[in-house]
C-alpha cells in the first residue's frame, strides 16, 4: 500500500504529535529565556569579580549563558538508551519533571545557601549547577520528542508532523521573548529592577511549560515501535489499529517486525555513513549561528544604539518571524523535499550573515539590521530549523535509532555550546571590534552556511515520502 492510500486517524495522530512537541516548547523557551537574563547575569555575577581580566570575563560570561548546553549534551547522550530501555513516554516525563524543578532553582540559585535575594559571585556556581540540570532535561526532550512523533506518524505526513517540533521550538522562543519583554516593562525598563528581580522571574517562568509537558506525557501511550522492540505486540497492534485502518496496521506491524529481526542493534551495522551524515547535519545546524542570534538578540540590537525596551521589542518581532516562516515550512517539507530546502536555506543564510557582518563593520544603524536579521531567520526557519529534526527522526534504522540519535543530538548540543561560548569571546574582543566592529562572528557563521550547502548537495539523500523501514535501504554498509 502506498503512502497516498493509507487511511489515518489524523485527529489522534495530531493530538499525540502536539503532546510530544511540547518538549520542543521547553527547548525553545529555555533557548531564548537567557536572552532577557544574560545582561543581568553578567551584571550580577561576572562584572563584580575584579580578579578577572577582559578575556576571563568574556569566557565566564559565555559560560554562564551557555552552561545549560553542557547539560543538554549529557541529556541527549543518555536519552536514547533511556528511551530504548524505559520507553519514549517515560523519558519525556522524566525530562519535564527535572526541568520544572531546575527552572525555579535557576531563578533563585541562593535557595539552599543564603537568604532569598542574595546576589553576587558566591551564587554563580549554584546557578550554573541548576542550569546544567535544566539542560539535561532539554537534551532528553530534544531527542525523545521528535523520535516519538516520527514513530507514530504515517510516512505521507511525517515531515509535517515532525516539523511540529520546530513549530513548538519557535513558539517557545517567541513566547519567552514576549514574557521577557512584559517582565521588563513591569519594571518600566529599569535595568536596576531587572538586575535585582526581573531576571529571576524570567528564568522561573520556564516551570509553566514544563508542567504542561509533564501532564501531556502522562496522558500519552508509548509508540508502536517501542512496544514491538519490548515484545508487547498486543499493545503495538492495538495502538496501530487506533492510528490507522486495519490493513495499514497489519502492514506496519510486519514492517516493524522485519526491521527488528533482519538487523542487529550494533551501531555500525548499517555502516558509518548514516551516523556521520546525522552528526554533520546536527553540527551545521548550529554553526550557522542561529543560537548566537537567539541568545544574544537584545544585546545585538543594543550594539546599534537601541534602548532596553526597544531591543526587547525588536527581539519579539524577530521571534514572530521565526514562527511565521516555520509554519510555512510545514507546507513545503513534504512537497518540495528535504534536500532542496536545506540547500536554499543555507544560501539565504550565508548572504544575510555576510551582509549583517558588513552592516556592523561599517557602523550602519536603523531598521536595516532588523530586516536583515529577519531574512536570516527566514532562511533558517524554512530549512535547517525544522528539516534537520525531521531527518534525524527518520533517517536512522529502527534497531540503532536510540543510540544513533543520542550521538547526533549530543553533537548538536556540543556545537551549540561552542557557538554560545565563542560568540561573546569574539564579540567582546577589543582587537576584533577595532577591525570589524561587531561583525566578525557573522562572517564566520556565513562561511559555515556555505559549507553546509555544499555538504547537503554532496552527501544527504532525499527521504521525502518514504516509510521509516524503506529509508533503511538508502544506507549501504561501508
Amino acid at each position: 500500500m502506498t503512502s497516498s492510500q493509507v487511511k489515518v486517524n489524523m485527529g489522534l495522530v495530531m493530538g499525540l504529535a502536539i503532546g510530544a512537541a511540547l518538549g520542543g516548547l521547553l527547548f525553545g523557551y529555555d533557548t531564548a529565556v537567557i536572552s532577557g537574563a544574560e545582561a543581568s547575569i553578567k551584571h550580577n555575577y561576572i562584572l563584580p569579580n575584579m580578579a578577572w581580566d577582559e578575556t576571563q570575563k568574556n569566557f565566564f560570561h559565555g559560560l554562564a549563558v551557555g552552561i545549560a548546553l553542557l547539560g543538554c549534551v549529557i541529556g541527549s547522550a543518555i536519552a536514547g538508551p533511556l528511551a530504548t530501555k524505559f520507553g519514549r513516554r517515560a523519558g519525556m516525563m522524566i525530562a519535564a519533571a527535572l526541568f520544572f524543578v531546575s527552572s525555579i532553582l535557576s531563578g533563585f540559585p541562593e535557595t539552599f545557601i543564603a537568604p532569598i535575594g542574595t546576589l553576587g559571585v558566591d551564587t554563580l556556581w549554584p546557578y550554573m549547577i541548576y542550569r546544567v540540570f535544566g539542560g539535561i532535561a532539554i537534551g532528553m526532550a530534544s531527542l525523545i520528542s521528535p523520535m516519538y512523533i516520527a514513530e507514530i506518524a504515517p510516512a505521507k505526513h511525517r515531515g509535517l508532523l515532525v516539523s511540529l517540533q520546530q513549530i513548538a521550538i519557535v513558539v517557545g522562543i517567541t513566547l519567552v521573548y514576549f514574557v521577557n519583554m512584559k517582565i521588563a516593562e513591569a519594571g518600566h525598563g529599569d535595568d536596576t529592577w531587572i538586575n535585582a528581580l526581573g531576571w529571576r522571574y524570567m528564568l522561573a517562568s520556564c516551570a509553566i511549560p514544563a508542567a504542561l509537558f509533564l501532564t501531556a506525557a502522562f496522558l500519552m501511550p508509548d509508540t508502536p515501535r517501542w512496544y514491538m522492540m519490548k515484545g508487547h505486540e498486543a499493545k503495538a497492534e492495538k495502538l496501530l489499529h487506533e492510528l490507522n485502518d486495519p490493513d495499514t496496521a497489519k502492514a506496519t506491524m510486519a514492517e516493524i517486525r522485519g526491521s527488528l529481526v533482519n538487523h542487529s542493534g550494533k551501531l555500525l551495522s548499517f555502516g558509518s555513513g548514516v551516523l556521520l551524515v546525522g552528526i554533520l547535519l546536527s553540527v551545521f545546524q548550529q554553526v550557522v549561528g542561529i543560537n548566537a542570534v537567539l541568545y544574544y538578540a537584545p544585546s545585538m540590537f543594543k550594539n546599534v544604539g537601541m534602548e532596553t525596551n526597544a531591543a526587547m521589542l525588536q527581539t519579539v518581532i524577530m521571534g514572530v518571524a521565526m514562527v511565521v516562516f516555520t509554519i510555512i515550512a510545514l507546507f513545503t517539507v513534504d512537497n518540495w523535499g528535504r534536500k532542496p530546502l536545506l540547500i536554499l536555506g543555507a544560501v539565504v543564510m550565508a548572504v544575510s550573515l555576510f551582509f549583517l557582518g558588513y552592516l556592523y563593520q561599517t557602523h550602519q544603524q536603523g531598521m536595516i539590521f532588523l530586516v536583515t536579521a529577519i531574512v536570516y531567520i527566514a532562511g533558517f526557519s524554512l530549512s535547517w530549523g525544522p528539516i534537520v529534526w525531521v531527518l534525524l527522526a527518520e533517517m536512522f534504522p529502527n534497531s540503532i535509532k536510540g543510540t544513533a540519535m543520542s550521538i547526533a543530538v549530543a553533537a548538536q548540543w556540543i556545537a551549540n555550546y561552542i557557538v554560545s561560548q565563542t560568540f561573546p569571546m569574539m564579540d567582546g574582543n577589543s582587537t576584533l571590534i577595532a577591525l570589524f566592529n561587531h561583525g566578525f562572528s557573522f562572517y564566520v557563521y556565513g562561511a559555515f552556511s556555505v559549507l553546509a550547502a555544499i555538504f547537503v548537495w554532496k552527501f544527504v539523500p532525499e527521504t521525502k515520502g518514504k516509510t521509516l523501514e524503506a529509508i533503511e535501504g538508502l544506507w549501504k554498509k561501508s
